[in-house]
């Protein structure tokens, strides 16, 4: 029996479920030149692979409850990119992350989806801590990881390349993690 993956409204944003029918827009997202300049491969996937992610997705979301989403911003047809919460066996930890098409960063996009991958996790999960990775070049994407709530933990080797470690604790009660347009505003 398939897990039904959920979909996330976040105001300009709708999180979906990944089909086959993905693999050509991130495939294409992927081509962009800068697009994996912090990730542990540079080198652009080829179509199988994307595919094969893609699968590996609905195999994760059955056996923890929660993965990757499509980022569908309002009024496209097509996915800009992914986010959520991927179980990384390597450290025994959960992590946030997320891919946006080149032409769509610096308008905030990564920030909500992020937000809102965060509030699913903490809501949906006994998780007592949601982590993230990045390069420490990437400033973008640390900025986005701030923005979430996530603090500076600790810098690890993983994947053959330098990451710094950010980290969430859920018995942060005091702030609330709200993606633009979730709270009814």
């Amino acid at each position: 029996m398939k897990t039904e993956i959920p979909s996330i409204n976040t105001g300009r944003l709708t999180l979906r479920p990944l089909c086959a029918a993905d693999a050509q827009a991130l495939f294409h997202i992927y081509q962009q030149e800068g697009v994996l300049r912090y990730f542990p491969n540079t080198k652009p996937p080829a179509l199988e692979r994307i595919e094969g992610f893609i699968t590996s997705q609905q195999a994760h979301w059955e056996k923890f409850g929660y993965g990757n989403w499509g980022i569908l911003p309002d009024g496209r047809e097509n996915i800009a990119g992914w986010v959520g919460l991927q179980f990384l066996p390597e450290l025994d930890e959960t992590e946030v992350g997320f891919l946006l098409g080149k032409n769509l960063w610096g308008l905030g996009y990564a920030t909500e989806a992020a937000r809102a991958s965060i509030q699913f996790g903490f809501e949906n999960f006994k998780l007592d801590h949601i982590i993230a990775l990045v390069h420490p070049d990437n400033l973008a994407s640390r900025r986005v990881i701030e923005k979430c709530g996530l603090s500076y933990i600790d810098r690890l080797h993983l994947w053959g390349i330098d990451l710094l470690r950010y980290s969430l604790v859920a018995a942060n009660k005091g702030r609330v993690l709200t993606a633009p347009g979730m709270d009814g505003r």
